[in-house]
């Protein structure tokens, strides 16, 4: 890899990983990875593709995936009234995913830093009102974890 990927970006890749695999049941892990890569980063790849995936990706990707319905039940339990994880636009709920794994399972990573860094994402790969309910919603999650609850 010529190039060292910031965090960052390879939020950015996993976003990109994270989005197909929710519709297409028959994309591998590794498929949606390596789609993600050619994106944006074509020449990171050549004919070893696989020793080119960033390590952070790989544990972005395959712990959403992992513990999805982990997440998915600390999104339903911070939903306000009536509101059901379906009605979530997908890649808010891919951003909010993201965010909500780094707090938990990420230990170099500080939960700030994933809030702020999901925030950056929904500006990019959203809309204002996104942005503004993906940060309500993980300052409600951070508070929770901060408390110990």
């Amino acid at each position: 890899m010529n190039k060292e990927l910031s965090r960052h970006e390879i939020r950015e890749m996993a976003l990109q990983a994270l989005f197909p695999l929710d519709f297409n049941t028959d994309l591998t892990k590794e498929d949606a990875i390596m789609n993600a890569i050619e994106l944006d980063h074509k020449e990171m790849i050549n004919d070893e593709e696989s020793e080119f995936v960033p390590v952070y990706l790989d544990t972005l990707v395959g712990g959403v995936c992992a513990k999805k319905e982990d997440l998915d039940s600390i999104i339903e339990k911070h939903l306000k009234n009536n509101w059901r994880i379906n009605r979530i636009s997908k890649m808010d709920l891919i951003i909010l995913r993201i965010a909500i794994f780094e707090m938990m399972y990420v230990d170099d990573v500080p939960a700030p830093v994933a809030l702020n860094e999901a925030i950056e994402l929904a500006k990019t790969f959203s809309d204002d009102r996104s942005r503004k309910f993906v940060n309500g919603m993980l300052s409600n999650v951070l508070k929770e974890l901060e408390a110990g609850a």
